[in-house]
């Protein structure tokens, strides 16, 4: 099966200093004449002299049956397509949570997350959670632009300075983790300098990839991606991916990077990408237009990377909401 896709709001491992706070990565299984008649349809009914037509088109106030009509059930992609979404600032703590503390005895990983994630900002306030997010941004970027002590000695000093505003709670026994954990921060920096290619722990591209060859892989099927270009897939990691993404019920057999203006396809997954982060993200912030979220819900990934249940309860599929 080839699956073609193009991905909005990267910011590469930049994610709490970036333009956009969610991730989206569009994925549609499409024959090519279907696709390209779909990318005409919209041209003639948009009607812009510009050249390439981009996801902001659809999202113009003006346009708005032309984006009901492509998401929803008579259009070309319903049942074709799939998004997988990330709250960016929920990644960061995800991650920053498995680096340095890992399982722990009557707790996940995963379970920590969302608690941090749901109460730190009502523990810290706004303009100090904002600085644990950006301070555990920089210390699992690995293209500082500064050496590898700097990030780590300042993510240990805010800790220090945060413990009197957590003490006593839940986010600080989680705090309390996280400040027991330097040897790691310090391994994991060891790591990083004598492989700076490997694969980078914040760049959501690689996770959302991984759970795209999940759904389109599922029943045994063999995938292959046709992305658009991203500088983010070089060989090294495109062959890890390929390793790493063989089982019994699927995998990945190849990753080719085109131009997304060479190929119906992938243009209409820039499309879907485009509307569904701007869609995710104002849901995301208590700004959703119902109808647009619903529309959208269809071509949610169960496994999207979201915290806010508030949000999720909207944008996830049925059966994915009643596990959160």
């Amino acid at each position: 099966m080839e699956v073609f896709c193009d991905e909005s709001g990267s910011d590469g491992e930049n994610l709490t200093g970036g333009n956009t706070d969610v991730f989206a990565h569009a994925s549609v299984h499409l024959p090519l004449e279907p696709a390209a008649d779909s990318i005409q349809e919209i041209r003639s009914r948009i009607r812009s002299p510009a050249e390439e037509y981009k996801a902001n088109h659809l999202l113009r106030g003006k346009h708005r049956s032309t984006l009901e009509w492509l998401l929803g059930p008579a259009g070309p992609i319903h049942h074709n397509a799939h998004v997988h979404l990330t709250d960016k600032a929920f990644f960061v703590v995800g991650r920053v949570i498995d680096l340095l503390v890992g399982e722990t005895p009557g707790r996940t990983p995963s379970t920590m997350a969302l608690t941090l994630y749901r109460e730190g900002p009502r523990a810290l306030g706004h303009q100090q959670w904002q600085a644990f997010l950006e301070s555990s941004n920089n210390l699992m970027r690995t293209k500082n632009r500064w050496d590898a002590r700097t990030p780590v000695d300042s993510f240990f000093h805010l800790l220090d300075a945060l413990r009197p505003a957590v003490a006593g709670n839940g986010v600080g026994d989680i705090m309390e983790l996280l400040q027991q954990a330097r040897p790691r921060a310090d391994s994991f920096w060891a790591r990083t300098l004598e492989n700076p290619t490997r694969i980078p722990s914040l760049d959501p591209l690689i996770p959302a990839i991984v759970h795209t060859v999940a759904h389109w892989s599922a029943g045994g099927r063999s995938v292959s991606l046709v992305h658009d270009q991203q500088n983010a897939l070089t060989e090294e990691r495109i062959a890890w991916l390929k390793e790493h993404l063989r089982s019994p019920q699927g995998r990945l057999t190849g990753v080719r990077l085109v131009d997304s203006r060479s190929d119906p396809r992938v243009q209409l997954a820039d499309f879907l990408a485009g509307v569904a982060r701007k869609i995710a993200s104002d849901e995301l912030n208590g700004r959703g237009d119902a109808e647009l979220t619903a529309l959208l819900r269809p071509y949610v990934d169960a496994s999207s990377i979201w915290g806010d249940d508030r949000s999720w309860a909207l944008l996830g599929p049925a059966h994915a909401r009643a596990e959160r």
